[in-house]
């Protein structure tokens, strides 16, 4: 259940600790007035993802970012002793934290998995969530009711690996060989278009939780997880008004699929950014900062 030191950025406050179902759970704040927004990381990365995102925001608002349970330098507990890592709990932890920390609803801002934690959290709670920004939402492309769209030859690879990750010794030392700074070097400059973005420090803020206890047993939980919600199943109930941003770079999560989101009722805005990758917040700041400044100024 140990979490890694609280990561701290130039600029920015020291994270405080927020104590949830019993485990420590870390966030940044920054902002004494305006609308609340929470920032909500994609997997494997935690709040400081948004640090170039988070001082400009604050400016007008009070913003919060969260490093979900299982990630960054919140606990790390055994995967269903009790915590199962899922949508169901994520969505419900920021639900929670909206009601007990932020105090008033707020605008969710998700990047990747972030986002399906978003839209999670927003039809579980309508009452606490006044809106979504959806950066390169994750299409979960390896869901179980995906498979039947896949080649065939990751219609039978997949849920071999995932199988074979499972016995834990292989899951463990496959965590070990990837969660090496050259690595994690290399993952991100696949999924970044701009290579320039892909610093030290952003290696050093991603590599800091992978030697936490539990870090292993909590990524091997979610590369196993082929079940619930899938995008398109929360877009079609969502309650609140939804902008989706888009790296049309992005390698991972085609935008053509994304495309597809503007035909949902609660979507009001679609846009794409040419030359950038996984990450916006990342890797163009500054075309996605003005973006989230008029979403919020036009929805709050």
């Amino acid at each position: 259940m140990t979490a890694s030191a609280p990561l701290s950025t130039d600029g920015l406050a020291a994270p405080q600790v927020w104590s949830w179902q019993g485990f420590p759970i870390c966030y940044q704040t920054q902002g004494q007035t305006g609308p609340a927004i929470v920032l909500i990381h994609g997997f494997g990365a935690c709040w400081g993802h948004w640090r170039k995102t988070i001082p400009v925001l604050a400016q007008t608002c009070r913003v919060y970012a969260i490093d979900l349970i299982g990630f960054g330098a919140s606990a790390k507990p055994v995967p269903g002793q009790p915590i199962a890592y899922t949508f169901e709990t994520w969505g419900q932890q920021i639900v929670d934290f909206c009601r007990e920390v932020v105090g008033s609803p707020a605008v969710l801002i998700g990047n990747s998995v972030g986002c399906i934690v978003a839209m999670q959290a927003a039809v579980v709670a309508p009452d606490q969530v006044v809106s979504v920004a959806l950066l390169n939402c994750s299409l979960r492309l390896l869901h179980d009711r995906r498979r039947a769209e896949q080649p065939w030859y990751r219609q039978i690879g997949a849920p071999l690996l995932q199988k074979l990750l499972s016995i834990r010794g292989v899951g463990h030392s496959f965590f070990r060989a990837i969660a090496k700074p050259n690595t994690v070097r290399k993952i991100l400059l696949k999924a970044y278009a701009r290579p320039e973005a892909v610093t030290d420090e952003l290696i050093e803020l991603l590599m800091a939780p992978a030697s936490d206890p539990g870090a292993a047993d909590v990524f091997l939980a979610f590369t196993a997880y082929s079940q619930g919600p899938l995008p398109e199943d929360l877009l079609a109930v969502l309650p609140c008004p939804a902008l989706v941003i888009w790296g049309e770079a992005d390698p991972w999560e085609p935008v053509a699929r994304g495309r597809e989101f503007a035909h949902y009722p609660a979507v009001r805005e679609f846009v794409s950014l040419a030359g950038v990758g996984h990450c916006p917040q990342d890797e163009a700041p500054e075309q996605i900062n003005p973006i989230l400044q008029r979403w919020i100024e036009q929805e709050v």
